[in-house]
């Protein structure tokens, strides 16, 4: 059964847009047909991230609005073979909720097994039409207070108005240092302030950000740091049971 995942924030400089992109390449190297979305319309920059630039033509927006079908605007990952990217359009499109159920239909009939959605900053109304397709959601977070806070009015709007009922946190950018010394919340203050389940940590890593300046996966360079918790939660989506990793 296919699974959309939409990936929210409660504010921007979160590196939702980088964990979509690593998740989904983890999902990839475990046999998963995996389709990226990039739904932050007019700052779009998964195609960035993932090295593919050059290889996007047609939006999501293209897919919706049935101007083009799903297997003609794909374009697929030039290492991990089994991920594929559906950029953004540059401008905000009028969309609808049947294009966008006809946009999970021709996904699940292609055999992609997850569809993960990098969706836009905060709460505007275009979240409206990617949270609609959504199976569950995944709110990325830093550990500062600012971060949380947003993560839990971001939660709960998906809950109350979008109905989307499984939705688990990610504590990105993680600094040991900083929550030893009491200058950034903790873990389990992240989850209390926060309300929601943990799904996993990703601490910071330099080699993160380099590899997406030059559109490369982290994790074809490493296995350590961000490319490990990226496989951790790739496997907990799976269903797995994988201790947290020791920061």
């Amino acid at each position: 059964m296919l699974k959309v995942i939409l990936v929210a924030s409660g504010k921007g400089g979160t590196g939702k847009t980088s964990l979509t992109a690593g998740v989904g390449a983890a999902l990839s190297e475990r046999g998963h047909r995996v389709l990226l979305i990039d739904g932050d319309c007019g700052l779009r920059n998964l195609d960035i991230v993932l090295g593919m630039s050059d290889r996007v033509v047609y939006s999501f927006a293209d897919v919706a609005g049935g101007a083009v079908p799903l297997a003609d605007a794909i374009a697929q990952h030039p290492v991990h073979q089994t991920l594929h990217l559906l950029t953004a359009p540059v401008a905000l499109p009028a969309l609808s909720e049947r294009g966008m159920e006809q946009l999970a239909v021709q996904a699940e009939a292609a055999g992609f097994d997850h569809v993960l959605i990098d969706g836009p900053a905060g709460l505007p109304a275009e979240l409206s039409w990617l949270a609609h397709i959504a199976t569950q959601a995944i709110v990325v977070t830093a550990t500062d207070l600012a971060c949380i806070r947003g993560a839990e009015r971001c939660a709960r709007k998906l809950e109350d108005e979008y109905c989307i009922q499984r939705i688990r946190m990610v504590l990105n950018r993680v600094r040991p240092r900083m929550i030893c010394r009491g200058r950034s919340a903790n873990i389990d203050d992240a989850m209390d302030e926060a309300g929601l389940p943990l799904l996993g940590l990703v601490p910071e890593d330099e080699d993160l950000i380099a590899c997406g300046n030059n559109g490369t996966s982290v994790l074809t360079v490493k296995r350590s740091g961000a490319a490990r918790a990226f496989q951790n939660i790739a496997r907990r989506l799976d269903g797995e049971r994988v201790a947290l990793m020791r920061l």
